[in-house]
């Protein structure tokens, strides 16, 4: 029987960054990744470049058991994901199940919310708010665009988008 490697993709509840939603999923999809794309809100979403998106599940009502990886997309609006416990309830459980969890540019700030990233070295879009979150959270900052330790994937903004992708790919061996 064949199976399908299914994504949970998270997008902040508006100004995602719509390059790096749009060359993740299709790369994910052109491998043959099943994306469910879901945020904190169930209504249309606009990028900061204007792109409209509409999440297929809200997070609170994901069951992350039916998921694979969690992959967190950045832009302007991530940090108010902060303020939803559901988003740092959902990390912590793919966590807690050795799934792979990616985020790019601001979205690593999420995770030191979440708490999975003392010892962890990765990146972030450095700005100062940024970095206070990853080094407050224990992690070690990596300038490289893209990084990989253990099960956490992250990658510093929208030009290392492709790049984020195939390492998220190299995960499931595709």
């Amino acid at each position: 029987m064949y199976y399908m490697t299914r994504l949970l993709l998270l997008v902040p509840p508006r100004n995602f960054n719509d390059t790096e939603y749009s060359v993740t999923r299709e790369r994910l999809e052109q491998a043959g990744i099943q994306v469910t794309l879901t945020s904190v809100v169930e209504e249309e979403i606009t990028g900061m470049g204007g792109m409209k998106i509409t999440p297929e599940k809200e997070l609170r009502l994901t069951n992350p058991n039916n998921y694979d990886a969690l992959v967190i997309i950045g832009g302007s609006g991530t940090p108010k994901l902060l303020d939803y416990p559901e988003v740092t309830n959902i990390i912590k459980k793919f966590e807690n199940q050795g799934k792979p969890i990616a985020a790019i540019c601001l979205a690593p700030i999420i995770l030191a919310k979440a708490g999975i990233l003392k010892g962890v070295i990765c990146t972030v879009f450095p700005t100062n708010f940024a970095l206070k979150w990853l080094k407050d959270g224990g992690a070690t900052y990596s300038e490289l665009n893209v990084v990989e330790d253990d099960n956490i994937i992250t990658a510093d903004g929208p030009g290392a988008a492709k790049e984020f992708a195939g390492k998220i790919l190299k995960k499931f061996n595709l």
